[in-house]
C-alpha cells in the first residue's frame, strides 16, 4: 500500500504499533493532514496560547499543534494508544500527556491554564466535553472541535428549531457559536457512519451559573410540555413552581403556556432572574 503524502503519520502509526481503532471508544482517527491547516487557522493559534486536545488518538493534531503554541494537553482515555501519542508528541518539551476521562478528568488542576480547546472529539462524549470545559475553564477564549454533524447544529441552533435544546442555551449563554464548515467522512479512519463539522466557539462571557444550568435542563427534560409544566416535574421541585415561572414568563412578555424551544438564550437568563426575585 503507497501511504505517502499528506495521510501518511496516521497510517503509519497504525501499521506499526498495531492499533486497532475502538468503535466502543468512538475512535475515528485523523488521516488526511490536510484538515489540520483547517483547525490551525480557524482556531486563531497564538505562540503564547495552552491549548487543550481532548482525545490525542495517534497524534497527528498534537504535533501539528505543539509546535504552534507554548504548551499542549492532550488527554486520551485509551492507554494502548500511548506507544503512538508518545511517537507523536516525545520530540516536544511543551507537551503534558493525560491518560484519563475527559469527563472526569480535574480539568480546573491543569497546569498551565488552557486559553484554546481545539481537537477531533471522540462521538459520545462530544457535547459533555464541550460544555465541561466553558463551565471549568473560563481562560478558554476559543473552541475549534471536530464533531458530529448533529452535535455541532445542536450547538449552534437557533430558538424555534428542532436542534435547539440544553447544549444549544448553555453554549450560547457563553458564547457566539458557528459551524464552520461540513468535514468529509474520507479524513477519518474508520470511516463514520455519520458526517462530521467543525464547530467554533468564541466565548463572549462567563458559563452559566449552577442555577441557571438547572432551571434550563428541566425546562427541556419534558420538550411536550409547557416549560413551567416541566419545571415542576423537576425532582425537589417547590410545589409552587409552576405558578412561578408562569408570573415570570408573564412579566417577560412570554405566553403562559410557552414550550422551552421558543425561548433564546438571553429569554432564559431574564427568567432566571425574575425567578430568583
Amino acid at each position: 500500500m503507497n501511504v505517502s503524502g499528506p495521510s501518511q503519520p496516521s497510517l503509519r502509526r497504525m501499521r506499526e504499533f498495531g492499533v486497532r481503532p475502538r468503535r466502543d471508544l468512538g475512535q475515528n482517527f485523523l488521516i488526511d493532514s490536510n484538515i489540520l491547516g483547517v483547525i490551525e487557522r480557524e482556531a486563531h493559534l497564538q505562540a503564547d496560547d495552552v491549548a487543550l486536545e481532548i482525545g490525542g488518538g495517534l497524534g497527528v493534531l498534537s504535533e501539528h499543534l505543539a509546535q504552534r503554541v507554548a504548551h499542549l494537553h492532550v488527554v486520551e482515555l485509551d492507554r494502548a494508544l500511548e506507544p503512538a501519542l508518545r511517537d507523536a508528541i516525545d520530540p516536544f518539551r511543551n507537551v503534558t500527556l493525560h491518560f484519563a476521562d475527559a469527563i472526569k478528568l480535574d480539568l480546573r488542576a491543569l497546569d498551565p491554564a488552557p486559553t484554546k480547546v481545539v481537537a477531533n472529539l471522540p462521538y459520545g462524549i462530544a457535547a459533555g466535553a464541550i460544555l465541561r470545559t466553558i463551565d471549568e475553564l473560563p481562560g478558554v477564549r476559543r473552541w475549534v472541535a471536530m464533531v458530529q454533524k448533529e452535535v455541532g447544529e445542536r450547538f449552534a441552533a437557533a430558538p424555534g428549531t428542532s436542534a435547539y435544546g440544553v447544549p444549544s442555551v448553555l453554549a450560547q449563554l457563553a458564547c457566539d457559536v458557528q459551524v464552520l464548515r461540513s468535514v468529509s467522512r474520507s479524513v477519518f479512519t474508520p470511516v463514520p457512519n455519520v458526517d462530521s463539522v467543525l464547530v467554533g466557539l468564541q466565548r463572549t462571557g462567563p458559563a452559566p451559573e449552577p442555577g441557571l444550568r438547572d432551571l434550563v435542563n428541566a425546562a427541556f427534560a419534558h420538550r411536550r410540555k409547557a416549560l413551567a409544566g416541566s419545571v415542576a416535574l423537576a425532582p425537589g421541585a417547590s410545589k409552587d413552581v409552576r405558578d412561578r415561572v408562569r408570573a415570570a414568563l408573564a412579566t417577560l412578555g412570554h405566553p403562559l403556556d410557552a414550550r422551552a424551544e421558543r425561548l433564546s438564550p438571553q429569554d432564559f437568563a431574564a427568567l432566571y432572574e425574575t425567578l430568583r426575585r
